[in-house]
């Protein structure tokens, strides 16, 4: 069997940073400290430092006053900062730099008197995040026909951000309805886009033209490894969304010549490997990396952590 690995693919910047704070937090101040949310959307993750002294909740009344909390990379809301300030919580942000952008964007957009709209998942936590730190309305979009039924005039001056697990190629054709729906629209240019996102599904793209089934590592709620599936499903491979080689199902692969593996970006190399001896162990396996575009960034951590050194993994 043939497996051909995405280039890109796995854990980005964001993600890093994270969990980086995380490690350090607990190296600087000692277990537990608390992390608002899962940090990233892994339950290998979770469960690793989770081991090492990280407690996760999903609301602040869990959290004793006055404890190390850590706001996950998905961003939280302004009244999530304001609760954390009110039971005395030693906050530490997490928030991927790149959401932290969208929030200001749509701040300065409301700030000019737009109504803003916010393309993306009802209910995905970025998403709760942002439309509660952009003061005012702000009303969600989640396709073209959410655009249609918007009741405001064609003249209103309205601006658009965009959830960042969704890549230009996701949000083009709602972009597009509100081009035609609106005279007086604004939005962030397209570079503005998560990079991650849109390397991953592009990679899937190319991959999809050179495999006859498509593995996803990622997690169920994690928005942008559903979406890689979906576009593997789309080019017309079979693709499976999987968080580990135990979630492999043999029929899937036994009449593949050519299998692709990709990761979703908060899917640990780990959980790759791991994939990769579960196919191993159905038969002799050989493996390559196509070609891809090479990811370099790296974001800035939280001042008061830069000096505490990660515990290894």
């Amino acid at each position: 069997m043939q497996v051909i690995l995405a280039q890109p693919r796995g854990f980005c910047a964001g993600v890093v940073r994270a969990i980086e704070i995380v490690d350090r937090a607990l190296v600087k101040h000692g277990a537990p400290v608390f992390v608002r949310h899962e940090i990233v959307h892994n339950k290998h993750v979770v469960e690793e430092l989770r081991r090492k002294g990280a407690h996760f909740v999903e609301n602040l009344d869990e959290v004793p006053t006055g404890a190390v909390t850590i706001f996950s990379a998905h961003g939280v809301s302004k009244a999530v900062e304001a609760e954390a300030q009110e039971h005395q919580l030693h906050a530490i942000d997490a928030t991927c730099p790149l959401v932290i952008k969208i929030h200001n964007q749509g701040r300065q957009y409301a700030a000019s008197g737009r109504t803003v709209i916010l393309i993306g998942h009802a209910g995905h936590p970025e998403v709760e995040g942002t439309m509660g730190q952009i003061p005012g309305k702000v009303i969600l979009v989640q396709n073209e026909a959410d655009v249609a039924k918007l009741d405001l005039p064609p003249d209103t001056p309205v601006a658009y951000v965009t959830q960042t697990t969704l890549s230009v190629d996701d949000t083009r054709n709602i972009i597009t309805a509100l081009k035609q729906r609106f005279s007086n629209l604004v939005g962030p240019d397209t570079r503005d886009i998560c990079y991650a996102t849109q390397n991953r599904q592009s990679a899937v793209r190319e991959l999809s033209k050179r495999v006859d089934v498509l593995l996803v590592i990622g997690a169920t709620n994690s928005s942008n490894s559903n979406r890689l599936r979906e576009i593997g499903t789309e080019s017309g491979v079979p693709s499976y969304l999987i968080a580990d080689g135990s979630e492999l199902n043999p029929d899937w692969v036994r009449d593949a010549q050519v299998v692709g593996i990709t990761a979703g970006a908060s899917a640990p190399e780990a959980m790759v490997e791991d994939v990769l001896a579960a196919l191993r162990r159905l038969g002799p396996v050989e493996v390559s990396t196509m070609e891809g575009r090479e990811e370099h960034a790296e974001f800035r951590l939280p001042a008061e952590l830069v000096d505490a050194q990660p515990i290894s993994h």
